[in-house]
């Protein structure tokens, strides 16, 4: 591992084949250091990026980030310039995460807070369980296109779905969108057939206040990847929001009931 001083602050790290916890021990020691920006080149793969960093750094991931990006974050920017692997943002807290192409499955898993933009397409179970802390909000963002699962089981935040690589005529998310949802509120650009959503929702027309948060939200996807908020404000979006708090209390209330025999 080749560990390079570019200028006061600033450190470029060569990761190539050097295993992720040898790569992520380095990052920490120069933060600890006092490094303002530490730049990650030839990323294979390697997980868990970031992970519990406090310190008000930038990470630029050059390659394919592993599994995990920015776990548990508390405050950092981190930036990939490729594709990043499952679990983009895990539980992180507060900070910013950009990806410039597509990201993997599970991203935004229990996100309390932050901002996650994805250029690309996401996989499946992208959002579930996210959720506020305290004063905190989330928002995750994708300019392209989702699987299955969107939003599952999500209890806040803001997820946005934005569609804007899809052909004509092409889905922009996949079967079971916003499935368990009790909280939170997700916006898609276009429509969103009935057959893929779960039980839990309802779907409604942006009014004014949402329009007007949406535009918020939109500032940072749209300096991120250079992408004007009316160009993508040019299409209507759905907005989805859960019709239940507790969507699954009784199923499992009842289930409960029969396992200590209170109900036969």
């Amino acid at each position: 591992m080749k560990v390079k001083a570019i200028s006061d602050g600033i450190y470029e790290i060569e990761c190539g084949n050097v295993h992720y916890r040898e790569v992520n021990k380095k990052v920490k020691e120069l933060v600890n250091k006092g490094a303002k920006k530490v730049i990650l080149k030839e990323v294979y793969g390697q997980r868990y990026i970031g992970t519990g960093i406090k310190e008000n750094v930038k990470i630029e991931v050059y390659g394919t980030a592993g599994n995990d990006l920015g776990i548990f974050l508390y405050g950092p920017e981190i930036e990939v310039f490729g594709n990043a692997q499952d679990g983009v943002g895990n539980t992180m807290r507060t900070g910013k995460i950009v990806v410039r192409g597509h990201a993997g499955d599970v991203c935004g898993y229990g996100m309390r807070g932050g901002k996650v933009y994805i250029e690309g397409d996401v996989g499946y179970r992208v959002g579930i369980h996210m959720k506020g802390y305290k004063n905190l909000v989330p928002t995750f963002i994708v300019g392209g296109k989702a699987g299955n699962f969107f939003g599952e089981y999500m209890a806040g935040g803001i997820l946005i779905l934005l569609g804007l690589n899809r052909k004509p005529g092409e889905d922009i998310v996949g079967d079971y969108c916003a499935t368990g949802m009790h909280g939170g509120v997700i916006f898609v650009r276009g429509e969103v057939p009935k057959r893929f959503l779960g039980r839990e929702v309802k779907v409604f027309e942006p009014d004014v206040k949402d329009l007007k948060l949406l535009t918020d939200e939109l500032k940072g996807f749209s300096e991120a990847f250079n992408i004007p908020v009316e160009e993508i404000l040019s299409e209507p979006f759905t907005k989805i929001v859960p019709v239940s708090a507790r969507p699954y209390g009784r199923m499992y209330a009842h289930r409960w009931g029969i396992a200590t025999g209170i109900i036969k």
